[in-house]
């Protein structure tokens, strides 16, 4: 008899998945048939990841509750400023009956207050040793003896946040990827006060709607970018108070910007004492068991996805970050890494079938899905964005469709080619129809935030866009007046390819802090090898600020492209449309509802009346990266309106020859006049 069950809509849609729908009908029954495990089928997954609100440390009528899920554990005591680090019998935790593994202590008021420092004591069979709690809202670091313990935050006076409803725009999404602690232009570690004072402001006159913070949750070493995480439900102390961090968050959304987070949970830090790599003498207790618990290139260690009680943990702090400080979604780092037992190393993912040969980890599919299932049910318009590279179908598709529940992919592949292109090729082999291929070449039933260059690109070892274009000439000839032929290269390039990803967009765009101006350098965190330098951990806004430099030329540029994007809305969804491109001429034209994008990336030539067919009407110049207001040399008249020319052969196509000048290595944008 023939199977008459539909297909789930990710298979519809693409016929090349078809003889893999076994495998991809499996992995979604899978996901529904955890959930109502967890669930029970009587609430939902909101109802059960509140986590956050029965572990740690909750103030409660009568006085204080701590808890913690340690099943390892013989003995547990609670031990800080309060009882002079030493155990004591009112501060030893017992077995919540009925809860397998669950320890509990309930204290009197005046048992603890705000401020006060703690660990647990925990013995096991065979050793013991001093921990921080794994589900600790507050971290802090001893300045004199680096070490870290938990602190008891419960505030007189709590922050209260002003702005009671916020809905990001997404229409389109135009993200600001920063860090906290490298965001001022000092030589040290800034603060949340700090940014919200002095960079959100920057942010918003910039034009960007959204922020992707990294480093939030807490981490022992610095220099990990924040990757490496100790405290998952600890926001950093580095940086200040959870109270601080929810002051920025509440003054973005009042400023109309959106606040993700970069979440860690591919992996976790090794630390034993800090964090969660022997808790209660148990290595597994939250990790993969034998060789699959260690991560062989990032010197970590890899959650086990098959335990519900770790599914439980990690969906509880997905929640945590959303309902206690009103995160507006998440940037999920590493998820290649969770997707396949190899964690992508050394893989090519050449075709179809290298997604669905058995190497993946059905377990971390099944908690991304449920992941994003939770996420959007506690905020229906949340951002979820998958740092992804190997290019698995369905990552970004909807869970009823058969995805994993994804809002967003990384467009991963388009600053590789970018960096590909400035690094192997002259500019007289630079390909228009290679450029517009590399950037449109997506899955239609997935949207991508399209990026030039992330933080990745800024890194010790690598470049940003703009070193690799001009490099040491940065530091001779920047100054205005005084720029020789790279750095022109260079600033004409810089515009050219951001605009190119910009404008192409299908979901957002994202720019990593600094890098809309040209940032100079790599980042390097303190570190030994360094001797422990906060040169290049930090942002020079000052060379944006002085307009004798050309750094506010790149600054002003990607600011008015930016407000161009989002002045038509929904400019995401609208096609993109090729008019025309010519390899020899290097020259690419494509227009999006009623803007047309022309680019010359030929380095000597300039064209006059070059030609393309478009719909009928007058247009507009609206952005020019030639004009003299960004650095460029003005050879075009930008005040002129354009109206097309009619040739009898496209009448019925209701199409007319658009003849434009082009110079060389500009490129402009026309808006159709309203008739």
């Amino acid at each position: 008899m023939e199977n008459t069950t539909p297909k789930l809509g990710i298979i519809e849609s693409d016929p090349w998945l078809e003889p893999y729908s076994a495998a991809i009908e499996g992995r979604h029954q899978h996901a529904l048939d955890k959930e109502l495990e967890l669930t029970g089928g009587k609430g939902t997954l909101s109802d059960f990841a509140t986590g956050y609100l029965y572990f740690g440390l909750h103030r409660t009528r009568r006085g204080w509750v701590f808890r913690e899920w340690a099943p390892n554990a013989k003995e547990i005591y609670l031990i800080g400023d309060f009882n002079d680090w030493k155990e004591h019998g009112d501060y030893r935790m017992y077995h919540v009956k009925n809860s397998p593994g669950v320890w509990e202590v309930e204290l009197q008021s005046g048992a603890i207050k705000h401020g006060d420092l703690y660990k647990l004591k925990v013995r096991w069979n065979g050793g013991e040793g001093e921990r921080i709690p794994a589900w600790a809202n507050r971290v802090v670091q001893d300045d004199q003896t680096k070490i870290f313990s938990a602190q008891v935050w419960e505030p007189e006076n709590p922050y209260r946040f002003r702005k009671k409803v916020f809905r990001a725009k997404t229409d389109p999404l135009m993200i600001y990827e920063c860090h906290i602690g490298m965001a001022q232009e000092e030589e040290r570690v800034g603060t949340y006060n700090e940014f919200r004072e002095k960079i959100l402001p920057r942010i918003a006159e910039a034009g960007y709607n959204c922020i992707q913070i990294m480093a939030i949750q807490e981490h022992p070493y610095y220099g990990s970018f924040g990757y490496h995480v100790s405290s998952f439900f600890a926001p950093s102390s580095r940086f200040g108070t959870p109270d601080e961090l929810k002051e920025l968050i509440d003054t973005a959304h009042r400023m109309g910007i959106a606040v993700i987070m970069d979440i860690v949970h591919s992996h976790a830090v090794k630390n034993e004492v800090e964090g969660l790599g022997n808790f209660a003498g148990d290595p597994n207790q939250y990790f993969y068991p034998g060789g699959r618990r260690e991560h062989p290139a990032w010197d970590s260690l890899c959650f086990d996805y098959g335990k519900n009680e770790v599914i439980h943990f990690l969906l509880s702090n997905c929640k945590y970050w959303m309902d206690e400080f009103r995160f507006d979604g998440f940037r999920f780092d590493g998820v290649t890494s969770m997707l396949y037992y190899s964690h992508g190393l050394g893989e090519a993912f050449c075709n179809y079938g290298d997604y669905f040969n058995g190497n993946q980890d059905d377990n971390a599919i099944c908690y991304l899905t449920l992941a994003n299932k939770l996420i959007h049910q506690v905020n229906s318009k949340a951002i979820t964005i998958a740092e992804e590279v190997s290019g698995m179908p369905g990552l970004a598709a909807p869970i009823q469709n058969g995805g994993y529940g994804f809002d967003y992919r990384m467009a991963m592949n388009i600053p590789d080619y970018w960096i590909k292109t400035i690094k192997e090729k002259i500019d007289e082999d630079w390909k228009p129809s290679s450029m517009f291929w590399e950037v449109t070449n997506r899955r239609k039933d997935e949207k991508t935030i399209s990026y030039a260059e992330s933080h990745d690109q800024a890194l010790v070892g690598d470049k940003t866009i703009i070193f690799r274009l001009i490099d040491a000439d940065m530091y001779w000839h920047f100054q205005k007046g005084d720029e020789n032929y790279t750095v022109h290269r260079g600033i004409a390039l810089h515009k050219m390819i951001r605009l190119l990803t910009a404008s192409t967009i299908n979901g957002g765009y994202l720019n990593f802090m600094g890098n809309e101006f040209g940032h100079p350098e790599w980042i390097d965190f303190p570190r030994e090898g360094n001797g422990w330098s906060h040169k290049y951990a930090r942002r020079q806004w000052g060379l944006f600020d002085n307009k004798n430099l050309c750094y506010h030329y790149l600054g002003d540029f990607d600011s008015a492209m930016v407000h161009l994007i989002e002045s038509v809305k929904n400019i995401q969804d609208t096609p993109v449309i090729e008019v025309w491109h010519n390899d020899g001429d290097q020259v690419l034209a494509y227009r999006r509802k009623n803007l047309i994008f022309v680019f010359n990336f030929n380095p000597t030539k300039s064209f006059t009346d070059y030609g393309f067919l478009v719909p009928i009407g007058a247009y507009d110049v609206v952005l020019n990266t030639d004009a003299t207001a960004f650095g460029g040399n003005g050879l075009a008249d930008d005040s002129i309106r354009h109206f097309t020319n009619f040739d009898p052969l496209y009448k019925k196509d209701k199409k007319e020859w658009l003849k434009l000048y082009l110079p060389a290595r500009s490129a402009v944008v026309l808006k159709k006049v309203k008739e």
